[in-house]
This record gives structure tokens, sequence and C-alpha cells, in this order.
């Protein structure tokens, strides 16, 4: 039975575990943090992923914890409506359509507890070194335990440690799309029910949503910028930044919001970004969804290729019976043109949705059965 280290316990770790396990293998989970991420955006399952979520007997789970958003509203820089919709919302497009919004953290729930039976999950530990031998890889993990597993995959985002480790500095592959994106909690201080407000003032913006069940609001907070010269792990750095960008809208509701970014326990910001690279696999180490090919939330994709990147990984890796560097092609060639459409709608029309027709294309651009 193959050992495979899997870092990262969000979407794309914890459905490459389920499937894993599924097909014979014996996956271990590494996550930094002590327990299954809560907060994050609203995340949308289309296309294929809807798929995979019903090959997992996740699907029915996951639309029952569905955002429901009756509509949405766009302001002004002062706060005055100039836009409603009760028919379509800019999170998340057709109110009546097939796709599924959900909140990032009941997602991560449902993978996770259909994944944690018959998978190691190592909760508070990271990949501290990686050392390729003639039977596998050596891993030193932060803990200071040392472990040797068949295969190792990087499913830890963005800023992959394991990227960094087996093909070097992130600059290498990063692709900065002039943006900073927050994300956190709030209390439901503008009476949302089942409702997102847009406002957008010069290069700073913001969307706010009701979370299932009305009780607080999930705030997307945005603003223009080149790349910063700081720590993205430097959370107090920015939180502070944000602060002061919030502060310098004319809104009415500003200082509230603020004070709310201050406050926030789940409070996230990082770059508006993508990865691009020439191959995802090396030796016996491979990548999976952000931290191999992250289209940016400004594609609305990212979720999706995750889910379906670690379906079509497990596959490949159960078809290969073993033969790992077979494996690693076979899941590259299928998922890469997936992963290039879908990167393309966040770069296609800059700070504009993508056309209806090229979001179709793209998230219809792939079949669990096989290449089309």
């Amino acid at each position: 039975m193959q050992t495979v280290l899997v870092s990262g316990g969000g979407v794309a770790g914890s459905a490459l575990a389920f499937w894993l396990r599924r097909h014979g293998f014996a996956p271990t989970v590494v996550e930094r943090a002590a327990a299954p991420r809560r907060g994050g955006q609203a995340v949308d399952v289309r296309g294929v992923a809807l798929d995979v979520l019903d090959r997992m007997g996740l699907l029915e789970r996951a639309r029952a914890v569905r955002t429901r958003m009756r509509g949405m509203s766009v302001l002004d820089a002062d706060g005055t409506e100039v836009h409603r919709s009760t028919e379509y919302a800019l999170s998340s497009g057709r109110l009546d359509g097939d796709d599924v919004e959900l909140m990032r953290d009941d997602l991560v729930g449902l993978l996770h507890g259909a994944a944690r039976d018959g998978v190691e999950y190592r909760f508070g530990d990271a990949i501290g070194a990686l050392e390729e031998t003639d039977r596998g890889v050596r891993v030193g993990f932060a803990s200071g335990e040392v472990r040797e597993y068949d295969l190792v995959v990087g499913a830890d985002g963005l800023h992959s440690g394991v990227r960094r480790l087996a093909f070097g500095p992130e600059e290498g592959f990063r692709l900065h799309l002039g943006q900073y994106l927050s994300v956190f909690t709030a209390g439901n201080f503008l009476d949302l029910e089942d409702w997102q407000l847009w406002l957008r003032d010069g290069e700073v913006g913001f969307a706010a949503m009701s979370v299932p069940g009305n009780h607080e609001l999930r705030v997307a907070f945005g603003f223009g910028s080149g790349p910063l010269d700081g720590d993205h792990r430097d959370t107090g750095w920015l939180r502070g930044l944000v602060v002061e960008r919030i502060g310098g809208l004319r809104w009415s509701g500003a200082p509230r919001l603020a004070e709310a970014a201050r406050q926030a326990p789940d409070f996230f910001c990082d770059a508006m970004a993508q990865i691009r690279m020439d191959r995802w696999s090396r030796g016996r180490v491979t990548l999976l969804g952000d931290a191999g090919y992250c289209a940016s939330p400004l594609s609305g994709q990212g979720t999706s290729l995750a889910l379906a990147g670690a379906y079509v990984l497990a596959d490949a890796l159960r078809a290969a019976d073993g033969d790992h560097a077979a494996a690693f092609a076979a899941y590259e060639a299928r998922m890469r043109p997936f992963a290039e459409l879908n990167q393309a709608l966040a770069t296609e029309v800059p700070g504009a949705p993508a056309p209806e027709e090229s979001v179709a294309r793209a998230k219809n651009a792939l079949s669990l059965d096989g290449p089309r």
C-alpha cells in the first residue's frame, strides 16, 4: 500500500485524501492550522466539480447548506443603490442555475468529515524539509519528526511550502493581478437577509453578504495595488492596511466596517495572483490546486479546480499501478488544459466579469471519465 503525504487540509487536500483512501492508498494530511480552518468567503462549485461532489456522496449535503441568496444591490461610492437584481448575484451568477454556492468553511467541514475515517491528520504541523531517496521521500516536519512516504502532494495553496522546497522560490511562478483581497466575518450590522451588497469607490470596494441564518456577514474587501513589500503571514500589518483603506471610503458605514476588520478573529488578506508553472511534478512530489495552478478568486473557479484536480490525480495514481511518473504525467495532461482555461477567466477581461460563454466553456472543459 503506497503512502502519500498531503500538505494542506483544505478543499484540495481533504478531497484528495478521500479519493486516495478509496483507491487503496494510505494518505496522511498535514495541516499547519490546529483544526479545519474556519471563515473564508462564499465559494462556488460548478460544472465537473458538481460531479465530483456527487461521486463523493456529498452533493445533496452541499446543497442543503448553500447560501440561497435572494439577490443583490450595487451601491455607488456614497452608498446610494444604483442597481439591484433578484435574478443573479455577482458572487455566484444566476440564482436559478445549477451551480452551488456555499461558505468555504461549510465545504471544508463536509470534506473533512468524509475523509477523516482511515486518514491520518496531523494538525498544527507543517513540512519543513524534503529529501528524495531511492525508496521515497524523507520528510522533516516542523515539529521535529522525520518520516518517509512514497509520494508527497503539495495542496497547500498560493504560498505553497512544498512548491518552494521542490521547485524553488515562489517569485518564479507567481503572476500578480494588481489587487489584494481581504475576507473577514462581521456582525450583521447591515440587517441583510439572504442578500448581498456591492460597493466600489475608485480602486477600493467590497461585497458584504449574509451567511445562512443571517446572523453574520462575510465581507470581501478589495483594493488595487502592485505587489506589497511585506510578509504575507503578518496579519497585523495586513489588518492595518485594510483598516486604513476602509477608512478612506465615503460610505457612511465605513467606520463600522473598519471596526469589524479590526476585531475579526478570522481576518485574511492576500494578493490576487496566479501560479504559472511549466510542470507540476518533480520526482515523487506533485502539486494540486492553488499550489500548482492557482487561478485566483477573480476566476470564480478555484474551488472547482481543487475538487476536479483531486479526483483526476487520485484516479491517475490508481490507474498507474505504482508508477508515479506515469501517474503524474497523466494527471497533468488531463488537468492542464482545464486549468489554463480557468486561469484565463481572471485575465482575459481584467477588472470585469468574464463573458458567460468563456465561463461555460471553462467550467465544462474536463470529463471525469477521461479525455474528450
